[in-house]
């Protein structure tokens, strides 16, 4: 196991390794270069990076919702809020977390943003449902690297009038520096005042590609990468 601290959703101990092991295999994509290595491909491995995990069909789809309402069950229990799903990588997420919460009794609405506002149809920048005044806000983001996407998700959100953003859960905190030495979830923690969840973090990456020595190679690029430009604080 690495030395390495994480801080990922999850209760005791022993299903948080189980969650964050589950949810490495049953994602992302897997190839086999020819000298036979394993690679688990979440993103950038030329730098050690990580992005999406390579979401590409409905099965996949369906078991990131389902990791994403198991955090949420666990952060915000049964309590209703609104999933907002920021264009465009927020979008298939959020309506696969608000499917994924019905299986489990928590009906959820949601709604996400245009890039583009519609000026006919039903016109406006919102598509889904429109929160009402006193409603809680969660947004559902893929990863966190500057926190330029949720600042920005701020911006959009602040035209609705008389809701709050109480959370927000990401798939995976990359544990990268944000404006300053401090991680970039911290912090929009500290700037906005709602916690930021994370179904993983690079250091449970770490950990997983750790389980097989053929990872070494990758590990250690992951790891110079986060020493240069990984959170000090």
């Amino acid at each position: 196991m690495s030395s390495y601290h994480h801080d990922g959703c999850g209760g005791g101990e022993e299903f948080k390794d189980l969650f964050h092991v589950d949810f490495l295999r049953g994602t992302g994509e897997r190839t086999v270069t020819e000298d036979g290595t394993e690679r688990l491909t979440l993103g950038n491995g030329a730098d050690g990076t990580f992005g999406d995990v390579g979401i590409k069909t409905g099965d996949q789809i369906a078991k990131l919702g389902e990791f994403y309402a198991k955090s949420y069950l666990e952060k915000v229990g049964n309590k209703k809020t609104v999933l907002y799903g920021p264009a465009y990588k927020g979008i298939p997420i959020a309506v696969s977390v608000a499917v994924a919460l019905s299986k489990n009794g928590l009906d959820v609405p949601f709604f996400f943003n245009r890039k583009e506002v519609k000026d006919h149809g039903e016109g406006g920048t919102f598509v889904g449902y429109v929160p009402q005044a006193g409603e809680e806000i969660v947004i559902i983001e893929d990863v966190i690297t500057a926190g330029t996407a949720i600042r920005e998700s701020m911006e959009i959100l602040s035209h609705l009038e008389g809701v709050k953003v109480s959370a927000t859960f990401i798939m995976v905190d990359r544990k990268e520096k944000g404006q300053t030495e401090k991680g970039a979830m911290q912090e929009i923690e500290e700037q906005f005042g709602f916690p930021v969840y994370s179904v993983v973090d690079v250091y449970d990456i770490i950990e997983y590609l750790e389980e097989d020595e053929k990872n070494a190679e990758n590990v250690q690029r992951i790891k110079n990468y986060l020493a240069i430009n990984g959170a000090k604080a």
